[in-house]
């Protein structure tokens, strides 16, 4: 199935135990600032781990993901009330409602085709006043991190709340282009699952382009979560804040 993490509850649960609070997520609530208040767009929100730590800062945040299951446990957490939860994708944004908006989690790279992408960030341009702020990641094609997804690397032993253990590994199936194509395998005790995927890798450059043709200007791109220039660090990252021009 097509990005079964996302829609199966079962691995949904996985996700949320891989993907704790990190780096990334403070570097985007230091990237959202002070003073509270701040209208805050969470787009591709998942099961909510950053809307929730912005709603915590005193922030008003809005998240949107399509995907039923992970929004089901986001409205489940402590906290979650405080959030604005919304089903859906690019379609569902209001005009003019937001202050900040970002993509966190790579989300950025499940936009695969370049359609997709620009109506997205054109959605995410009517969606910010004139002057808002884009923050997104996406992974460094030079830094070709596909290349150590694979099942020896990738292999892992989790705990789940309730109890019981799994085993999940990465397997890239095809690298064509800037698209790398992977299943996930989850081995439970009493079976396996898996779930297929599509990423998209854009260089700086591409980025650059998409976001001047859908009215943004790009503000900063640093290579590592502590402000590394790209290239010069080992995160292996394009961490983008653009603003609404």
């Amino acid at each position: 199935m097509r990005n079964a993490e996302f829609t199966d509850p079962r691995l949904v649960a996985v996700y949320d135990v891989e993907c704790p609070w990190g780096r990334d997520d403070d570097f985007f609530l230091s990237m959202v600032g002070e003073p509270p208040g701040v209208r805050v767009l969470d787009f591709g929100c998942g099961t909510g781990r950053l809307a929730l730590g912005l709603a915590a800062a005193g922030h008003v945040v809005t998240g949107v993901d399509p995907a039923r299951a992970c929004l089901d446990a986001a409205r489940a957490k402590p906290g979650a009330e405080r959030v604005t939860w919304i089903e859906g994708g690019a379609e569902v944004l209001p005009g003019r409602a937001y202050d900040v908006a970002v993509m966190t989690s790579h989300v950025a790279q499940f936009l695969v085709t370049d359609g997709e992408w620009a109506g997205a960030l054109s959605a995410l341009r009517r969606a910010l006043v004139d002057g808002g702020r884009l923050a997104f990641d996406s992974r460094d094609p030079a830094d070709r991190r596909w290349e150590r997804w694979n099942p020896v690397d990738s292999r892992r032993r989790l705990r789940l709340p309730d109890g019981g253990e799994v085993e999940v590994w990465t397997e890239v199936t095809a690298v064509e282009g800037g698209l790398v194509h992977f299943t996930r395998h989850y081995r439970f005790p009493d079976r396996e699952l898996r779930g297929d995927a599509v990423l998209r890798f854009r260089t700086e450059q591409e980025l650059r382009g998409s976001l001047a043709a859908a009215g943004f200007r790009v503000e900063r791109i640093h290579g590592g979560w502590h402000g590394e220039p790209v290239g010069a660090g080992a995160d292996g990252e394009l961490l983008v804040i653009a603003v609404a021009a």
